[in-house]
């Protein structure tokens, strides 16, 4: 039998369910319907496709725009760049908080040198202008090299290297030699009294076998042409024969004494400085300043005409491996 309206709003109440008393009986049957209570369990129906407890789902990301991987990597990065900005004094501050850890002191350039070096050096006074003669004497005294190293002069030139004439080169024969055994090549048909190799047909097959055998090569003007297809080999050795360095010349017997005696090549850097081997530690001080004596007064005597002011501007001595000692330009 259907219920009355008046038996609906009853069961409303004791469901404690406010309602409209104006509302039509279908709408007081549907509102019941929906909040009918039953005693009978309920069974839990699994879903197909159901997530277990440690999965997740992945947000579907779009091609391009904010929903882009890119885009949400960028917002991502802006948000932690705009947290950092927030909180940079507290970072700051947290970081001046913390101990800091205990910073070594440069070690000086001296002090990175050997043993050896730092007791030599120790024997030159800082500061001071040595002699020559001085120089040459507490240089055979600085060597810490178990070897006989060679005794080097550093002349800071105040010349231009780019200038044509300002290219500071020349050669000399050292009073007392260089101390180094030298083997001399002789291009020429003649053979050479003193050469170690002379003779154009054997100097010509070892030159073709890219053999090198000598230490300064000679020629006469006549065989030049014929060295021309070994410049490459002979040019970045230094070893193509110069008439500005006394290795080519008609008088090869001559050549080859100067050689042997000490014949010795300068000439100038990049940075205006001429480096120059004048002897060995073993020669002693008396000797190593006749050799630096002859080397300054040519590279005065190489002066050019377009340089005015300080021609030299410093002098150095130093050994294979040892300390520098300032000598004056002057002498």
């Amino acid at each position: 039998m259907a219920q009355t309206k008046k038996e609906l709003l009853e069961q409303l109440a004791a469901l404690n369910i406010e309602v409209n008393p104006k509302s039509t009986i279908a709408e007081l049957r549907e509102l019941i319907a929906a909040n009918a209570v039953t005693d009978e369990p309920v069974e839990e129906v699994a879903v197909a496709g159901a997530l277990n407890d440690d999965e997740t789902v992945e947000p579907k990301l779009a091609k391009a725009g904010k929903r882009s991987a890119k885009g949400l990597e960028e917002a991502e990065a802006k948000a932690e760049k705009t947290e950092h900005q927030k909180n940079r004094d507290a970072e700051a501050a947290e970081a001046e908080a913390k101990p800091k850890q205990p910073v070594k002191p440069t070690r000086s350039r001296l002090e990175r040198r050997s043993k050896g070096y730092r007791k030599a050096a120790e024997a030159i006074e800082k500061g001071k202008v040595y002699s020559l003669a001085e120089g040459m004497e507490l240089a055979t005294k600085t060597s810490s090299v178990k070897f006989d190293a060679s005794v080097e002069l550093h002349i800071n030139l105040g010349v231009d290297p780019r200038q044509a004439d300002q290219n500071i080169r020349a050669n000399l024969v050292l009073p007392q030699g260089t101390g180094k055994t030298v083997r001399v090549a002789v291009f020429a048909d003649e053979k050479a009294e003193g050469a170690d190799l002379s003779g154009i047909e054997e100097i010509t097959k070892q030159l073709e076998k890219d053999q090198i055998n000598f230490d300064i090569l000679v020629a006469t003007p006549a065989n030049m042409a014929k060295l021309g297809k070994y410049a490459r080999l002979l040019g970045p050795r230094g070893l193509m024969p110069n008439p500005k360095s006394g290795t080519v010349t008609t008088d090869v017997a001559k050549a080859v004494q100067e050689a042997k005696a000490g014949r010795v090549e300068f000439r100038v850097d990049s940075t205006g400085i001429v480096h120059l081997a004048v002897g060995k530690v073993s020669f002693g001080g008396t000797k190593l300043l006749e050799n630096a004596q002859a080397v300054m007064a040519s590279i005065r005597a190489a002066k050019p005409a377009s340089v005015k002011g300080n021609y030299i501007k410093a002098v150095h001595v130093t050994t294979t491996m040892g300390p520098s000692i300032t000598v004056s330009a002057n002498e």
